[in-house]
């Protein structure tokens, strides 16, 4: 799965230039491929452990203690079929848009899913923290390359927040290597199997955190380090924005569970209550900058802010039911906001317009558009039986578990959620037609229809019967609460004793 598309994307360059249609199937033909060894390693998956799956490690740079050391627990299993789902969707979502430069376009698209889904299977520091860069590199030139009028700043934007993170993390990450040698002499240790039973003293598990959370934190993006992702997506093209959304977000979540929390349980511990402050910002600020855009697409890039702030609050409430909701909401998430992006790309590639206020009347010429759009936007504000409802409900009842104020002014979101996606629905669909010549034009073809049907379906399985997929992340996610259950009782609740302590005074 990781260098299959790498290899599609090389055949592709040396192959296939000037020939359109063949360069075109053989990208949907690799992701094609993709997808179904993901589906392969579902199955085979063995649900009933903890243990990691699917090993392969062998000695890549020895000197630095460094090896090619891969696999997959529930979480990565859960991450990695998104992945190739979005990758496999984009490619015939993009088939007739990108008019400049097609044939790099859906290779860059092709290197960046080898780096997506190495990030999510690298059990080396090292070895991850190469697949973190590369997947930085495609993705600037998707955006640069290819997105809108102020393309330029928002690619260059994209990239010195994100680096910025990146070498926090990297000095990090070489010096606990090196703090964990068994000895001066030794080579660093950058295996995660071996740095999950090294002991650091609190003031270096601090500073290792907050380096790496600072990196996540910007990719999730948590607020204030979210100030990057609205430029991104207005500028980047159709399919830059449903892998943005999709996956390269969750790689923010998918790092705080697999390096920030195992591996400095005692500062994650510490770091618990001002995080979930944060988290709680993230979902209220994100929510109420949403109601107030002009942009159709400027209104879904906050809205992820605020349904990825459920993520890291389900997350850092660190009971099972929260840490699955995470889990949980980072998949919907990606099956929805990927859908809402599509919905974005195809109706401005016939009306040439975001403006909100420019829309109106839709649902009359595009029905099959409206419907659609529909369909993903009562999924997204939470209607039970969609995927949305499941995740948000399961991060709230965790973050309940923890501090029951902290979930209540939290669940304001799924409110205001509800406010600004109807509110955007009402004012696109169904007031007066803006322009007669819109009932002209075609409504989603077959091609555009094939692209949204798989992400519904998911969307309705995962809030129909939502066992599936929480089978498979359950006992990841229970290793983790469990590693972290001491620490936890150790640092208490800091919210109640606050609180606590507070009334006391009073």
């Amino acid at each position: 799965m990781t260098f299959l598309p790498t290899l599609g994307a090389l055949v592709m360059l040396v192959l296939m230039r000037g020939r359109p249609l063949l360069y075109k199937y053989t990208a949907l033909a690799t992701t094609a491929a993709v997808f179904v060894l993901s589906l392969v390693m579902v199955f085979k998956f063995n649900q009933n452990t903890a243990s990691f799956q699917f090993i392969e490690k062998v000695n890549w740079i020895p000197r630095l203690g460094s090896s090619y050391h891969m696999g997959v627990d529930g979480i990565s299993v859960l991450l990695i079929l998104l992945t190739t789902l979005l990758s496999l969707v984009i490619i015939p979502a993009s088939w007739n848009y990108i008019k400049d430069r097609e044939l790099s376009f859906f290779a860059a698209f092709l290197f960046l899913e080898t780096g997506m889904i190495g990030t999510f299977c690298a059990r080396d520091l090292l070895l991850f923290y190469v697949f973190w860069e590369l997947m930085l590199i495609p993705m600037y030139f998707i955006i640069g390359v290819w997105g809108g009028p102020r393309r330029i700043y928002a690619a260059l934007k994209f990239f010195l927040f994100t680096m910025a993170g990146s070498v926090l993390m990297l000095v990090a990450i070489v010096a606990i290597a090196y703090l964990a040698r068994p000895n001066h002499f030794a080579a660093p240790v950058f295996d995660l199997d071996q740095l999950q039973n090294a002991v650091f003293s609190f003031p270096v598990q601090l500073a290792a955190f907050l380096a790496f959370f600072i990196a996540f934190a910007i990719k999730v993006p948590m607020w204030p380090v979210h100030t990057w992702l609205p430029d991104a997506h207005v500028e980047a093209p159709t399919a830059g924005s449903v892998i943005l959304a999709g996956v390269l977000l969750k790689m923010g979540g998918y790092g705080i569970i697999r390096f920030c929390i195992p591996l400095f349980p005692d500062a994650a511990a510490a770091a618990v209550p001002y995080i979930l402050i944060l988290s709680i910002i993230a979902i209220i600020y994100g929510a109420l900058l949403s109601l107030v855009q002009k942009d159709l697409k400027k209104l879904v890039a906050y809205s992820s802010v605020s349904h990825m702030g459920f993520v890291t609050g389900g997350i850092f409430a660190l009971n099972i039911i929260g840490v699955e909701g995470g889990v949980l909401v980072m998949f919907s998430h990606g099956l929805l906001t990927g859908s809402l992006f599509l919905l974005v790309g195809f109706a401005y590639e016939r009306l040439h317009t975001r403006e909100i206020s420019a829309m109106g009347g839709l649902a009359s010429p595009f029905p099959v558009l409206a419907s659609f759009l529909l369909f993903f936007t009562l999924a997204s504000l939470g209607l039970p039986g969609l995927s949305g409802f499941v995740g948000e409900f399961l991060s709230l009842l965790g973050l309940f578990s923890y501090n029951k104020a902290m979930a209540v002014i939290a669940a304001g979101g799924i409110i205001l959620a509800a406010a600004y996606l109807l509110w955007m629905y009402l004012r696109t669909m169904f007031t007066e037609t803006r322009d007669e010549k819109w009932f002209k034009l075609s409504d989603l073809n077959l091609r555009e229809i094939s692209a949204l049907v798989p992400l519904g379906a998911l969307a309705v399985w995962v809030g129909v019967y939502p066992a599936t997929f929480l089978n498979i992340i359950n006992p990841s996610v229970t290793r983790l609460v469990h590693q972290m259950a001491p620490y936890m009782a150790q640092h208490g609740n800091f919210l109640t004793r606050f609180l606590a302590a507070l009334g006391g005074r009073l």
